[in-house]
């Protein structure tokens, strides 16, 4: 299926110039509904640890105007949803997960980093056709109406997938796959057992990275056979979304099958008021590596896979990198702290910076594109245009994060789309909650 939305594509064509400047301001979606709201980490909990998932098809939007044909995990009783419903859970916890399937082929979970997993109360165990050939990596639900139901008790803390073992090549880029966060019991605000892994729980990110081929998802569809030597991959994905979608809140009403965003909203350091860092999750769902790139700030490099970066003896092996490079199927967990280190304060900077004349201002088809270009940090706006009621909200900064592969950087090849978002930075004061 393919829809245009002319007004906005006019919005993509404009944030190129937008973003190169390196300040997005006022972006809100097709409703009019601001998406400077923070998109921080929505779980699904169970007081008993117990999930129930359904597996089925549906369609997921991209900022093209095109719609894709998915399958995923929902949660029973709910929509569809891309990706499956984050699950978070404590380390040591026993977890059950009934899956239900509606997918015309039989499909199953796998947990990575997690061991001695039941099914219907057996060891999950690969399932090979009469053949002999490996069909599945685990314990299948059976086409049309079966279901399983795995159990396991969670491992160490971290970031895990779980995504299908049942014909991965296929299924997975179907879009069969979800986070699993596991957290030391007794310590929410900890990645991991480690005291220096402490964050602020109010400010916890998920980037759960995937990639759409899709002709694949076409000739699922339609129930053809697809070449696999012919597989391209076209949309790159954070949290099933592409850019611009990936900055609209968490639950965007034009975004029902999509209902996780990837604005990250933070303040700056301060050791006072603000001393804990931001977490961020990554995970990769997908076939190739994603380099992940945060403008404008470093991250610190906590854990891998669920293991804490130290040495045998426990010594702090993590480290500082402008550049988080996540393999097909692993996790990296990072913490963020944004610094003021050069003053870009209008009350600790003394520079006067004179703002551009009005006409020298970019100006897009809608107020959602300007910005006030005052490299001040809570600076003041200016004037303003007629029709124009603001610029950012309150003298905010807006970092591009995105993957350094610049293709998957692109919307079906046109570029400043894909595996992108914004890191957005409010000043001390003055800014929204």
């Amino acid at each position: 299926m393919l829809r245009l939305d002319r007004g906005r594509l006019k919005r993509l064509t404009a944030l190129p110039l937008v973003l190169a400047i390196g300040a997005v301001l006022f972006v809100p979606g097709p409703h009019g509904v601001a998406a400077s709201a923070p998109a921080g980490l929505d779980c699904l909990t169970s007081g008993g640890n117990a999930f129930d998932l359904t597996a089925a098809g549906g369609y997921a939007a991209m900022p093209d105007g095109n719609t894709i044909y998915m399958w995923s995990y929902a949660a029973s009783g709910g929509a569809f949803q891309l990706p499956g419903p984050t699950l978070c859970v404590d380390s040591g916890a026993k977890v059950t997960v009934i899956l239900h399937n509606t997918l015309p082929e039989a499909t199953s979970i796998v947990f990575p980093g997690q061991v001695q997993v039941l099914a219907d109360g057996q060891a999950a165990q690969p399932e090979t056709d009469d053949t002999g050939n490996l069909t599945s990596l685990t314990t299948t639900a059976a086409a049309g109406s079966g279901s399983v139901t795995y159990t396991f008790t969670a491992g160490p803390p971290g970031s895990y997938l779980y995504e299908s073992g049942t014909d991965v090549q296929k299924q997975v880029q179907m879009g069969l796959y979800g986070a699993l966060v596991v957290r030391p019991p007794g310590h929410p605000d900890r990645e991991n057992g480690r005291e220096d892994s402490a964050f602020d729980p109010g400010h916890e990110y998920l980037y759960l990275l995937g990639e759409i081929d899709p002709d694949l998802h076409l000739a699922v569809e339609r129930r053809r056979a697809y070449d696999f030597s012919r597989y391209k991959a076209r949309y790159f994905t954070i949290n099933g979304r592409s850019m611009p979608d990936t900055i609209a809140p968490n639950h965007a009403d034009w975004l029902p099958a999509q209902p996780y965003g990837a604005l990250i909203h933070i303040r700056k350091y301060d050791p006072v008021s603000n001393p804990k860092p931001a977490l961020i999750r990554y995970l990769n769902a997908g076939s190739v590596s994603y380099p992940f790139h945060p403008h404008g700030s470093d991250e610190q490099l906590i854990a891998r896979d669920g293991h804490p970066a130290q040495g045998p003896g426990g010594q702090d092996l993590s480290f500082s990198n402008f550049l988080i490079d996540v393999a097909p199927g692993q996790t990296v967990d990072t913490l963020m702290l944004w610094k003021d280190a050069e003053h870009w304060d209008p009350n600790g900077n003394p520079i006067p910076v004179p703002l551009p004349s009005l006409q020298d201002q970019i100006v897009g088809p809608g107020p959602e594109t300007w910005f006030a270009e005052n490299p001040y940090l809570g600076g003041e706006q200016g004037e303003l245009p007629p029709g124009v009621v603001q610029n950012n909200q309150c003298g905010e900064y807006y970092h591009v994060a995105h993957s350094h592969a610049l293709e998957q950087a692109t919307n079906y090849g046109a570029s400043f789309g894909g595996m992108m978002t914004l890191i957005r930075i409010d000043p001390p004061v003055g800014c929204p909650a």
